[in-house]
């Protein structure tokens, strides 16, 4: 099961723990392990994106639709890997974007974005579950609604939070984001098949950067 949820994120979303849908995901995952399945990531790093970054503390949220489905790869944050995995393509033309965009940033030989989570950067999932080998597999048992009401929460109590959206599922969410409070910075998604459509050359980093900056917040040192 789901290991335990940081403090300031149980605290705004106890009523979300509790409800009857997150009680029924719950039973499905256990059930699921129960009969054999394996499922990514592991129990304890199911809420690892919300333990790396509390919520006052979000800067920036990058949104992402499903983990990794691939042994050893999903640990909880959006568009990560654990150390030693090879670098998925995705991540491979996010890095390529920093290093168009970010003077000086060479490319890492890892794909653990952990760095990113601790200084601020909320790595969500829509789905926070898969099975192994089966994408998309949790989609549509609850995980959904309740990473809905983490957005939306961040948009009601937070102001001055930059959303990078990408692709058209992420920015199926623009809608739960008030814009006048928020930064909302949409493209292409970076998987092979769509960045270059836009994500190629969308400076989102930078545009984050100078946008904290602008507040008066310390900028993200994205290298890794």
């Amino acid at each position: 099961m789901p290991g335990e949820l940081e403090p300031s994120w149980k605290e705004i979303l106890i009523n979300e723990l509790q409800d009857d849908y997150m009680l029924e995901l719950r039973e499905f995952l256990k059930n699921e392990q129960k009969n054999g399945h394996i499922i990514y990531p592991p129990n304890r790093l199911i809420f690892n994106a919300f333990n790396h970054t509390p919520f006052d503390e979000v800067k920036i949220v990058i949104l992402g639709q499903d983990p990794y489905h691939g042994q050893q790869q999903a640990h909880g944050l959006s568009f990560s890997v654990q150390n030693g995995v090879p670098v998925p393509p995705s991540l491979q033309n996010i890095f390529k974007e920093l290093k168009r965009d970010i003077p000086g940033f060479h490319m890492p030989a890892h794909g653990d974005l952990t760095a990113w989570a601790d200084q601020g950067v909320l790595l969500l999932n829509a789905t926070l579950t898969v099975e192994s080998s089966k994408p998309g597999s949790h989609q549509k048992r609850g995980w959904e609604k309740f990473t809905d009401k983490v957005i939306a929460e961040l948009s009601r109590r937070r102001s001055g939070i930059v959303f990078m959206l990408w692709g058209k599922y992420a920015q199926s969410k623009a809608g739960l984001i008030d814009s006048s409070k928020h930064y909302i910075l949409t493209a292409a998604h970076p998987s092979p098949l769509s960045a270059h459509n836009g994500f190629v050359g969308c400076r989102h980093f930078s545009k984050a950067n100078e946008y904290l900056k602008n507040r008066g917040l310390t900028e993200i040192n994205w290298q890794l």
